[in-house]
């Protein structure tokens, strides 16, 4: 793990030891599609690539993107129509 990977991870996932939040790529990246600053989202995607963010909307966990940053987020990546956000199944 890269420095930068490091602070990435410890800045956007602070709940999870950075080992792990890297290891849960997708909820990382969703976590800076959701909150992070530009420089930061730029960073990440030199260090992951686009394709990386792509993969993150595909398997986005639900409830981390609100409806601005998934309408966003999936227009950047062409994905037009936007398809529905994921949803929490109910027990």
């Amino acid at each position: 793990m890269t420095p930068e990977v490091r602070q990435l991870a410890e800045k956007y996932v602070w709940w999870q030891p950075p080992e792990q939040a890297v290891q849960r790529r997708d909820l990382l990246l969703c976590q800076l599609m959701q909150l992070g600053a530009w420089d930061d989202v730029c960073l990440a995607r030199r260090l992951f690539g686009d394709e990386a963010f792509k993969q993150a909307l595909k398997d986005a966990p639900p409830g981390v993107l609100d409806r601005r940053s998934w309408i966003y987020w999936n227009r950047f990546y062409g994905r037009v129509p936007v398809p529905p956000p994921p949803e929490r199944p109910l027990p």
